[in-house]
């Protein structure tokens, strides 16, 4: 049992849907990144989505693009976003946080390595989204084997033959793709949403959790009422990079998580 599939049973037992907030590592400064990440679970995020940085976000749209490029334009590295995690669980050992990025900077470290050190930071969880299924020897497996969980996407394009390969390996949560497109694109239709969450748990006892297109309190609590949560990324990454304070931001944070656990 990891942090999230913990974070999980006891949503269940409260009958409460999950909020997930991503933001980037070192979003628009290291030290900013830092205070904000230890302020999400008090603003009422069940688990935290860390942005690694890559310098070709080839998934993302302009506004996480924009957020990495502030990051590593301010030095922020693979080991600076473990030392981030290790600075909330001085803190807070029960908030689960996911690494979620690209595979390049892990490929580069060893994939070995990266996982000791993931582990040992506080890391419970990776979406990698370049590696697909038929990859899973090269990060998925061996991620799992060191306990951590390893999350898969899936999509308003992943159909019946292809989903059983997308389900294979994946653990601790399925993280469905609201839209076609890349993030920050469009927004979310709990009515488009609620057919794609049932199919998927049809298939899986896993807990699906749905991203893409969320922007408000509403959304939030629409899109998390058809499924067991929902993540917001690119809204929240949009006022760290017009200059939004802290608090400003994790008062936003509060609103949309306040929003998905009123469904």
């Amino acid at each position: 049992m990891t942090r999230i599939d913990d974070t999980f049973a006891r949503l269940r037992a409260e009958n409460r849907r999950a909020f997930v907030a991503y933001v980037m590592a070192g979003d628009p400064d290291a030290a900013t990144a830092r205070e904000i990440v230890l302020g999400l679970p008090a603003a009422g995020v069940d688990i935290i989505e860390l942005g690694l940085p890559f310098t070709d976000p080839m998934a993302d749209g302009p506004t996480i693009q924009l957020a990495g490029q502030r990051a590593l334009d301010g030095g922020m590295t693979l080991d600076g976003t473990l030392d981030i995690v290790r600075a909330l669980r001085a803190e807070d050992d029960t908030t689960p946080v996911v690494m979620m990025g690209y595979y390049n900077p892990i490929y580069s470290r060893g994939v070995d390595r990266f996982l000791e050190q993931a582990k040992e930071a506080g890391v419970d969880g990776l979406i990698i989204v370049d590696l697909p299924p038929e990859e899973d020897a090269e990060l998925c497996l061996p991620a799992q084997a060191a306990g951590l969980n390893f999350i898969r996407l899936a999509t308003p394009t992943t159909d019946a033959a292809r989903l059983p390969k997308v389900l294979q390996n994946t653990s601790g949560f399925v993280y469905y793709v609201s839209i076609t497109g890349i993030t920050g694109a469009g927004a979310a239709s709990a009515e488009k949403v609620a057919p794609e969450v049932a199919a998927i748990k049809a298939e899986t006892d896993l807990p699906v959790i749905v991203g893409f297109g969320i922007k408000t309190p509403d959304a939030a609590r629409d899109i998390a009422a058809v499924a067991d949560g929902c993540v917001v990324g690119s809204a929240i990454v949009e006022r760290i990079g017009r200059g939004d304070s802290v608090g400003e931001v994790l008062a936003y944070v509060k609103t949309l998580a306040d929003g998905a656990h009123s469904a």
